[in-house]
């Protein structure tokens, strides 16, 4: 049998030499030579390897944006713990860096 692709699975080839088992009436001329088969299964690989690396070069940059969020707003917890611990220490803030 042809699936979508073209691929004729290699145990269903005798059903299509027109032996009449199947109900189908198929021509060997009407199956892809071996070397169309192997250039489109090349193509294909060629096509899924730009996707790959397309997809780990995107998610690449993803850990890269999450790795310095992660950073920031752990400096932005010691902030707001060392912001709440002055005001609740009754502790005088020291002036602003302008003056």
């Amino acid at each position: 049998m042809v699936n979508g692709t073209g691929f004729i699975h290699p145990f269903r080839q005798s059903q299509l030499s027109g032996s009449g088992r199947s109900g189908h009436d198929w021509a060997m001329s009407e199956l892809p030579p071996d070397t169309d088969r192997l250039a489109r299964l090349e193509i294909r690989l060629t096509e899924q390897e730009t996707v790959i690396e397309d997809l780990n070069a995107a998610i690449t940059a993803q850990w890269k944006v999450i790795d310095r969020l992660t950073r920031q707003l752990g400096r932005l917890q010691e902030q707001v713990e060392d912001s709440a611990f002055r005001s609740a220490s009754g502790a005088p803030e020291p002036p602003p860096p302008h003056y």
